[in-house]
């Protein structure tokens, strides 16, 4: 099945919400994302599909978002808004040269889906005023490359999921083999490249290579809380630069947003086994915040080879709480104590005795 968009073609979507049809929550996400019940569908939807393709000499496929973001902000919408595009429980997906532009919501979203290529193609939205335009949203995706991109957007452009506390975690559908390589990323409002922070069934094995972020409020961001469940493991950021951020590599981990009362706070996510390699940059704030807490420790973190430019020569921008892992070689600027050091050839120089030193500072 194909979907050929020409040059200078564009699909529009109607601004009319009666004409958007009503579908059923996503099972990972319970009662629904932003009201109970009924959410909106997408404007080009599919389910249960094989080889799908869809792409075109860069036509475009126009969500005409502005009524749904002014309805969002006034309140006046009784249901979850609708993606873009959405597939659902499909396998061997290609999208490739084309332009998405003004989602209603989440721009493009793989849902339950395997072996996904998406190549060569531009997410636009308004970088303010467009609220939860995601560019693109792998959730409980396995198999998936996502390459030579441009995606400028007024949320995250990229959010990796894979459900919503007790209800992702009974789904039970974890994203992993996800490579993100060769993108320029654009946002004001969240980051670049965000796992989370709906990520309860679990998300291993991701790769992100060879990123340009720019005037962005966030370069990469790991996001979770109590309740999720789930783990964040086996991630590797390598060969990213920033410019003009105002903070580079965060985890956060009080992101405290769930569906209902029902979750369960005890059910706590685990990170672990996450690298941050050949980093560089420069006009960044807070170049590293790392904020593990008590209950959510983040463990076995590596940073080597990074260098990034500051705005702000302070002490205390490379930010870390609750964090075991280790610097190798030389890291600029200086690490904070929580980090076992390590010499070019990997050798420990020293050991760090303040794995659970708070230093995080949310006034610069």
């Amino acid at each position: 099945m194909t979907l050929f968009l020409a040059e200078n073609a564009v699909i529009l979507g109607t601004d009319d919400q009666k004409y958007w049809n009503l579908m059923p929550p996503l099972p990972s996400y319970g009662k629904g994302r932003e009201h109970v019940g009924p959410r909106y569908g997408s404007l080009i939807h599919g389910q249960n599909l094989k080889d799908v393709v869809i792409t075109g000499h860069n036509g475009t496929i126009n969500g005409q978002g502005q009524t749904w973001w002014k309805k969002y902000r006034q309140k006046l919408l009784n249901h979850t808004r609708g993606p873009l595009v959405q597939i659902m429980w499909s396998s061997d997906i290609v999208i490739t040269n084309i332009t998405l532009r003004d989602s209603p919501f989440w721009t493009l979203h793989p849902y339950d889906c395997k072996n996904v290529t998406i190549r060569n193609v531009t997410i636009l939205a308004p970088i303010f005023e467009a609220p939860n335009t995601d560019g693109i949203d792998p959730d409980s995706c396995e198999d998936m490359v996502i390459e030579d991109c441009y995606i400028s957007v007024g949320d995250d452009a990229i959010a990796i999921k894979s459900g919503w506390d007790q209800y992702g975690i009974a789904y039970g559908r974890p994203s992993t083999n996800i490579l993100i390589r060769n993108l320029v990323v654009r946002s004001m409002v969240s980051a670049g490249i965000s796992i989370g922070s709906e990520m309860s069934g679990g998300v291993s094995n991701v790769t992100v290579e060879n990123i340009y972020v720019w005037n962005s409020r966030r370069a990469v961001r790991i996001k979770t809380s109590p309740g999720r469940g789930g783990y964040v493991r086996h991630i590797t950021y390598r060969n990213l630069t920033f410019d003009n951020v105002r903070v580079g590599i965060v985890i956060k981990t009080d992101y405290n947003e769930h569906p209902d009362g029902g979750f369960n706070p005890k059910a706590v996510p685990v990170l672990e086994d996450i690298s941050y390699i050949t980093i560089h940059g420069e006009g960044v704030r807070v170049p590293v915040r790392i904020q593990g807490s008590e209950e959510i420790p983040v463990r076995n973190v590596t940073f080597q080879d990074m260098s990034v430019g500051i705005t702000y020569k302070k002490k205390h921008i490379f930010q870390c709480a609750f964090v075991e892992g280790r610097v190798i070689g030389s890291v600029f600027p200086a690490p904070c104590k929580n980090l076992d050091l390590y010499n070019e050839k990997e050798q420990l120089v020293k050991r760090s005795n303040s794995q659970n030193m708070t230093d995080i500072d949310y006034d610069f």
